[in-house]
């Protein structure tokens, strides 16, 4: 096995393939389809339904819908709604299910191919004794 890398070091290139062709680089790749591909596809047809309608619908698009507003004013508002919160979910999705797995390949990685722990937070103590003398203060 190859040693632990170092800054300025590379991992061995048969450390990637060997995690590539892993099981949970294959479920990480998954994950990571199964919410990007149909996330992006509803959004370019919401986002393709909005310009058909601003070049085929002028009297739906010009109706007015509160004072001089009109829904061409509001679907279009609605797509930056809709890309700031694709945006913040896919935030929440990566972290909760991408992130931890990909940072468990990087240990792999960066370990010479060896399974590493993924350093976290640091445990509470869990009782009194546990604890060091500052924290008691």
């Amino acid at each position: 096995m190859e040693p632990p890398v170092t800054p300025g070091r590379q991992p061995d290139p048969a450390v990637y393939s060997e995690v590539e062709s892993s099981e949970e680089f294959r479920e990480l790749r998954r994950s990571y389809r199964m919410f990007a591909f149909p996330v992006a596809v509803a959004f370019l047809a919401w986002y393709l339904l909005y310009v058909l309608l601003s070049s085929f619908a002028d009297g739906l698009m010009s109706t007015k819908a509160v004072g001089h507003l009109n829904v061409a004013f509001f679907l279009g508002i609605a797509q930056f709604v809709t890309t700031f919160l694709i945006a913040w979910w896919y935030a929440r999705f990566a972290g909760a299910r991408l992130d931890p797995r990909a940072e468990r390949l990087k240990a792999v990685v960066e370990n010479g191919g060896r399974p590493a722990a993924v350093p976290g937070p640091a445990a509470a103590p869990t009782t009194a004794t546990d604890a060091t003398p500052e924290e008691t203060v």
